[in-house]
């Protein structure tokens, strides 16, 4: 970048001084007490996302028979509230007075409520309280975690059993709120033979959204999968929204969880969240969630009274932590390389915006900066947006190896009916760069040639008018 001029940074916006985004973070696992959120607020609404993913904790909140406490969960949703965040409801675990099983489960993790009638009633019961608790606050609501997983269905997936338990569960929430929204699928595996089973029960009928995860190295395979997941939703149910409801890398690689061992550093992790979140929006996703706003132990294989089978720690945070004797996160939550992405693209990407052909194409030239030709363009993920004030932008990376190479090489476009100042992004670190007179062939009519701009293994993006 050092031959382009930096003019400034990405501003930034708290989470209360935007009205609408399209990403979101993680705030998950306080229905195990694993971290204090008191101080994890301020920095998570100072990122600027707007959606955050809570887990609503039937075990925590029901210790006795028909009895609900939602004191804790209450702090939680108006802390999240008050600073201008939307906080989104998964609806799990287990619970222990009601299932054997669940009560030697660590969190009655994986755990559903099946089994008998007895079980399904007191489901029924404790969904229908919590949503009538906390209507006017909270309206969207996800049926479980990860179902299509054996840690998170511990008796083995089943996607008609899973099908069966969604139609259950959303008649529960509409009995507490008639306007609450129903999101389905939570789906890690993502296979079409599962999801499919899920629908042919009709629970597709019930549901507003269908969520999926992505933990891969590799987005460009969501440039498959999700066309096929939506395709499949909306043979059922053509309504539906599509959210990306997990998606995160570690920052070290002695951690456990989704891809661990790993050779997982900072940066990796930063540029892991870039290119995964740039892809979701490119996707057409209805929202994009990062996992997680916080350093955290797993705590999905975990058993009672063994405390060493639940200090499992991932690194999964864009804030770090230390961990005390139990495996609570500890310390002041210093915010990771990935911490300024995540703030950057939710700054670019705040309010509204829509994707977009735009007039760019990949010409290829010679490159000093490389000694030889520009990258065609053609092994390069690109994808452009407008929003409604008439600016526009474009996004382009090379899908190399996150974990066993680090690319940068220059590409050369041509340009038209774009007017405007041109500015470069680094979405990484929020840089705003100007190119210089020498990068720029302008025939004054219109047209213009970007020559030997640098490319990245993360996205950057080039604006038009004052896009960010």
């Amino acid at each position: 970048m050092e031959r382009l001029k930096k003019i400034g940074e990405v501003r930034k916006f708290s989470s209360s001084q935007v009205k609408s985004s399209r990403l979101g973070i993680g705030f998950e696992k306080l229905d195990r007490g694993v971290f204090d959120p008191e101080k994890a607020y301020d920095p998570v609404a100072e990122l600027g996302v707007k959606w955050v993913r809570i887990q609503s904790g039937w075990a925590r909140t029901e210790k006795a028979k028909g009895v609900y406490d939602f004191t804790w969960l209450d702090s939680i949703v108006d802390n999240l509230c008050r600073r201008g965040l939307q906080p989104w409801m998964c609806l799990c675990y287990g619970n222990g007075i009601y299932d054997a099983d669940a009560a030697r489960v660590f969190g009655a993790v994986g755990c559903p409520p099946i089994k008998n009638d007895e079980q399904k009633k007191a489901w029924h019961e404790y969904v229908s309280a919590l949503t009538a608790h906390y209507r006017g606050r909270v309206r969207w609501y996800e049926v479980w975690n990860e179902p299509d997983g054996l840690w998170c269905w511990k008796h083995g997936p089943s996607g008609t059993e899973y099908g069966e338990f969604v139609k259950a569960t959303a008649a529960a929430a509409r009995e507490g709120d008639p306007s609450a929204k129903i999101i389905g699928g939570s789906q890690c595996i993502r296979d079409l033979k599962w999801l499919n089973e899920v629908f042919s029960t009709g629970a597709a009928s019930v549901m507003d959204a269908y969520t999926y995860h992505s933990y891969d190295p590799d987005e460009a395979g969501g440039y498959q999968i999700v066309p096929a997941l939506r395709a499949l939703c909306h043979a059922y149910n053509p309504k539906l929204e599509i959210i990306q409801g997990e998606t995160g890398a570690q920052s070290r690689s002695d951690g456990c969880g989704a891809m661990a061992k790993a050779a997982w550093t900072p940066l990796r992790q930063a540029k892991f969240l870039v290119r995964h979140t740039i892809s979701d929006l490119l996707e057409g996703v209805m929202f994009s969630s990062y996992f997680s706003s916080m350093d955290m132990m797993e705590a999905l294989h975990g058993t009672v009274g063994n405390k060493a089978s639940y200090m499992d720690f991932g690194y999964f945070g864009v804030l770090s932590a230390e961990f005390d004797e139990n495996g609570v996160a500890t310390g002041q939550y210093t915010p990771k390389p990935s911490y300024r992405a995540l703030q950057t693209l939710a700054s670019v990407f705040r309010e509204e915006f829509t994707l977009a052909e735009l007039p760019i194409r990949f010409q290829g030239g010679e490159s000093r900066r490389i000694l030889r030709q520009d990258e065609s363009g053609n092994d390069l993920l690109c994808g452009g947006f407008r929003k409604p004030n008439g600016s526009s932008a474009f996004t382009f990376w090379k899908p190399a190896e996150l974990l066993t190479t680090s690319f940068e090489s220059t590409v050369s476009l041509q340009t038209a009916s774009l007017p405007g100042e041109i500015r470069l992004i680094d979405l990484l670190d929020g840089a705003i760069y100007e190119l210089p007179e020498e990068m720029i062939e302008d025939d004054g009519k219109g047209f213009r040639r970007l020559v030997n701009i640098p490319v990245r293994d993360y996205p950057l993006l080039l604006t038009f008018g004052g896009f960010e």
